[in-house]
Order: structure tokens, then sequence, then C-alpha cells
């Protein structure tokens, strides 16, 4: 982790995250805390990452996304060179849908 990143509050917003039971909650909390181009800009950049980590071409991906070259290209940085969030995350979704599946 990026030692310039910790410090208590993020701690805290953490930890609000790490709280949240359910879908429903996200919205709520992530409403309350983002504004709508804020989280948008979340959104588009986690399905940004999920597309490359797909190996889809960056030209596929500012089609279905709208996403700059530039917002792609940082995205893919953090693929390459990051702490691997979006991969645990991408795996542990995966896994969590393949369960639901067999439900």
């Amino acid at each position: 982790m990026n030692g310039k990143l910790k410090d208590s509050n993020v701690d805290f917003l953490f930890k609000a995250v790490l709280a949240l039971e359910s879908l429903e909650e996200c919205y709520d909390f992530f409403e309350d805390l983002c504004t709508v181009t804020e989280l948008k800009a979340l959104s588009q950049r986690i399905v940004v990452a999920k597309m490359l980590s797909e190996k889809q071409v960056y030209s596929e991906i500012v089609n279905k996304t709208g996403a700059s070259t530039a917002t792609i290209s940082r995205v893919n940085r953090s693929l390459n060179y990051g702490c691997d969030g979006y991969e645990k995350i991408f795996e542990r979704i995966d896994k969590a849908e393949a369960a639901d599946k067999e439900d």
C-alpha cells in the first residue's frame, strides 16, 4: 500500500465501506458521500479495469465506457504496477457470481 495514502481519515472511510452489508446500503452511502460525477468516475474506472483485465483494446473500451484514453492509461498503469487491488476484487466477484449460479 502507498504510505502517502494511509492516515486515520482514510482508515475511517475504509472501515465505513467494510461495514456496508448490501447493495442498497452501498447506494445510500455512496450517494451521501460522493457527487454523481464522482461516483460515475469511480464506477467507470472499475469497469475500464475489468475490461483491460479481460484484454479488451482501448478503442473498444472508449466506445463502451466513454472513458478517455488518459483514464484508460492511468487504470492500465494501476493494473500493471499497482497493488493488485483490482484483481483481488475481480477474483472475489467472479467467485461469488459462480457460487450464485450454483445455487
